[in-house]
Formats: structure tokens, sequence, C-alpha cells
């Protein structure tokens, strides 16, 4: 059991039996009179958005799921098609991929996250490379502090890159804050 101090983002706690993923939490409060947390919460199991606020020292239980990697396959709208190396597939909801679906790519190995059996979401690695499709020249004399322009990459999905990046170069792109991070080979 943790206390709520403790919970962060993405951890899957128990509330009232059920099993929850932490979206968003915002602490209020001072050392005197205590903190309180209010949480913005999905139901893992009915994807039923939760909102509630607690104090610091309310305990959770903390629920560890299942990883298994796997590949990705296709796209049946609205599920996402996962194949392990043993030919088993797993279907996980759209609305439960998140982020991961602006760098998933064919053929992509991942880990599927499971509870109780059931195939919950997917795990990207922490980096990628996709080349960029389309992005705009660099204008000449702006180079001034971090200057960023908007590339679209192979998946379809946009980032902000420096300006010497071009069309055709393949780049590191951070899955977990979406941000790039170097031009790569």
């Amino acid at each position: 059991m943790k206390p709520a101090k403790e919970i962060r983002v993405g951890n899957i706690i128990m509330v009232d039996g059920k099993p929850f993923i932490v979206l968003r939490s915002d602490v209020n409060g001072s050392s005197r009179t205590g903190f309180t947390y209010k949480w913005k919460m999905k139901n893992l199991l009915t994807n039923a958005p939760f909102e509630s606020v607690f104090r610091g020292d309310d305990k959770f239980d903390v629920v560890v799921l299942d990883k298994k990697p796997a590949t990705y396959s296709y796209f049946a709208d609205p599920l996402y098609v996962f194949m392990d190396e043993e030919y088993n597939q797993y279907e996980v909801e759209g609305e439960n991929m998140g982020d991961a679906v602006n760098y998933l790519e064919d053929g992509m190995t991942c880990e599927v996250v499971f509870y109780e059996g059931k195939p919950l979401s997917v795990e990207l690695p922490t980096t990628v490379v996709r080349e960029v499709t389309y992005t705009e020249p660099a204008v000449k004399g702006d180079t001034s502090g971090k200057v960023m322009k908007p590339a679209k990459i192979s998946t379809g999905f946009e980032i902000p890159v420096p300006l010497f990046v071009g069309i055709g170069d393949k780049i590191e792109i951070d899955t977990r804050t979406g941000e790039y991070k170097s031009r790569s080979k």
C-alpha cells in the first residue's frame, strides 16, 4: 500500500476494488494544513473517466501489470492488432493507445500491457527513428535561439524540429514527450 503522496501519473491503483490509471494529478494545500490530491483517472475495465480528491495519507494498492513483447500487425477499426512470437493475436482498443498511434508502424516491436489477461494498452520504446516526409525549407537568416518548424513524419504525425532538418532526413523522437531528440543516420 502506498500513500497518495507517492502515487504518480501513469500508476495503476485500486479504488473501491476497481483498477484505475492516474491520468492527471493536481496538488493543493500546504505542509501545515496538509496536502490534497485531485486525480483525473480512467477505469481500466470500462474506460469510464473518474475524478476524485484524496488526502496525502490515504493509502492505495498499486497494481503491477503484465507486459509481453509483440509486433504491430494491422489496424481493424477501432482495434489495433498485435502478434507475439507464438502467433497469438492481441487486440487493443484505439482509445487506449494514447500517443502511441502517432509513432506506430507496421512490424514495429512494442510491449502489450495486460490486466488479468486482458490487453489494455501498448508501451513503445522510449525512442523511435522516423523519416521526415514533409517540412518547410529553412528561412535564411533566422538563426536566433532555438527556432523550430513543424515537420510531418512517415506516420502522418507532425512534430517540431530544428530548422536544419529537411525532407528525407531520419530523426530520433522521444515517444514519452513527443519531442525531437536528434538526427539519425
